[in-house]
């Protein structure tokens, strides 16, 4: 296990479309050894959730997990590591929220974007059994973020650039009205 470099905004692997692992990649010593600097490397950079693509590997292999007390992520809730192959995502209802969004490969920027409220997934953990689960909430968003992420699509692609602010500013200007807000989701 190694923690990894966090590719940044403009390399080209973040904007590809990852593949799809077949069941017999998803047991290999590689597999295997990249979920595990997943893991590695979200749990040193304080992320909530990485794709495999974050670290300049384009297959379809994501983690989500919230730690109680994320200095990055306070706000979020706990939420236990999953780890993600070849997940698909759909919508459940029509009901959208606004949600405040940063990533690690774009550094010190966040922004405002729509994301579905409750969402199912659908995927294969690291030993090939099928899950499915549903999520709502900044829980939600983290989900979509990342199978975004898998898809090529970055959450500035998304967002509307009026909202963009560096981390600071959001902590000064935004960050008790997004807070009030999003408290609302969790209940």
């Amino acid at each position: 296990m190694s923690v990894r470099e966090v590719v940044k905004i403009g390399d080209p692997v973040l904007r590809e479309r990852a593949r799809e692992l077949n069941p017999e990649e998803i047991g290999s010593d590689e597999i295997q050894r990249l979920i595990d600097d997943l893991i590695e490397t979200k749990r040193a950079t304080h992320g909530a959730g990485i794709a495999a693509n974050q670290i300049g590997e384009a297959v379809r292999v994501a983690i989500v997990e919230v730690e109680e007390g994320n200095p990055r992520y306070p706000y979020k809730p706990p939420e236990p590591l999953t780890v993600m192959v070849n997940p698909a995502i759909e919508p459940i209802g029509d009901e959208a929220v606004e949600i405040n969004e940063g990533c690690l490969s774009v550094p010190a920027l966040r922004g405002n974007l729509q994301r579905h409220l409750a969402v199912r997934i659908r995927y294969l953990d690291r030993h090939g059994d099928q899950h499915e689960v549903v999520k709502r909430g900044l829980t939600a968003g983290t989900f979509q973020h990342e199978v975004d992420h898998l898809d090529g699509v970055l959450f500035v692609d998304r967002a509307d650039p009026r909202t963009f602010a560096t981390w600071e500013q959001f902590d000064h200007h935004q960050r008790e009205e997004f807070l009030r807000r999003v408290a609302e989701l969790e209940t």
